[in-house]
């Protein structure tokens, strides 16, 4: 919780697969989401695109990440559409949508929003989406600086969010991964108060988990005028999920069967240690 709003409409989930086969074809998959319309319809919209995400993710009969991953994109904003439609009280709720799948030595990054996802390596930050609000591209489009962005009062107005418009297109990208990077994903109640200078000071100092803590608390110290969510993972190490042939062949047929569940952060810091890389 920020110190203003009186509820929470960011949420995150994750699944790591404990199939060899499901981890070796489909990776492990980690998402925030930032939500909004009245009366909890924000959070309702964060829940129906994070569970969608997940379920259909893992149950669509494909191998090629980005594909899976954008379908199962498109899916959640369906239902939050028809929902939205249907139920008067939900009319006009939607959120921001930022997943990554990692995949052996690969990430994916599917994003709608302003929630973001960033990539620290060898002391250095980079973020690896971007945003899809109004000032951001009036940023790049070079008719405002980044300080004119932070200070505008259009600053939250949305060009692309999941569930408020019958269609949407997610910006998909791939990055190569190295031992020892760090991915940071939050929600914008985190990057509005917070450089990304601040979140390398904080990351490179402390493991995930406490470094997870001092953001929010910082973010909270400078206003926390709205809710915060980061995500991190660490990846300690990087190696070849072994797979016998059989088992390779029928990988792609038993994603259908596979039931998305949640896990807990000591069953998945088990599962890195098993798979070969160590996330927490």
């Amino acid at each position: 919780m920020g110190r203003v709003r009186d509820n929470n409409e960011d949420k995150f989930d994750f699944f790591e697969p404990e199939e060899p086969g499901v981890q070796a074809t489909k990776g492990s998959l980690y998402a925030v989401a930032d939500g909004m319309g009245g009366h909890s319809a924000g959070q309702i919209a964060c829940e129906l695109a994070l569970k969608t995400l997940i379920r259909f993710y893992y149950s669509v009969a494909t191998s090629d990440v980005a594909d899976g991953l954008r379908r199962a994109v498109v899916e959640a904003n369906n239902l939050i559409w028809d929902t939205s439609q249907i139920i008067r009280e939900r009319s006009g709720m939607g959120t921001t949508l930022t997943a990554v799948v990692v995949r052996e030595d690969s990430m994916t990054v599917a994003q709608v929003g302003d929630s973001r996802a960033y990539l620290i390596r060898g002391g250095e930050i980079s973020q690896i989406t971007h945003d899809h609000s109004w000032v951001a591209e009036q940023v790049r489009l070079g008719s405002m600086t980044e300080d004119e962005a932070l200070g505008s009062p259009f600053r939250n107005i949305l060009t692309r969010s999941l569930g408020t418009a019958p269609t949407v297109e997610p910006d998909i990208s791939a990055h190569q991964l190295q031992a020892l990077d760090t991915i940071v994903l939050c929600s914008d109640g985190l990057s509005g108060h917070l450089a990304p200078s601040d979140i390398l000071r904080i990351c490179d100092k402390a493991s995930p988990s406490a470094a997870a803590t001092q953001l929010i608390e910082e973010a909270n110290d400078r206003g926390g005028k709205d809710n915060i969510t980061a995500l991190i993972l660490n990846i300690r190490a990087l190696s070849p999920v072994e797979l016998e042939t059989s088992e390779q062949t029928s990988a792609v047929s038993s994603q259908q069967t596979t039931s998305a569940k949640s896990t807990n952060c000591e069953e998945s810091k088990e599962r890195g240690r098993r798979w070969g890389r160590r996330r927490a």
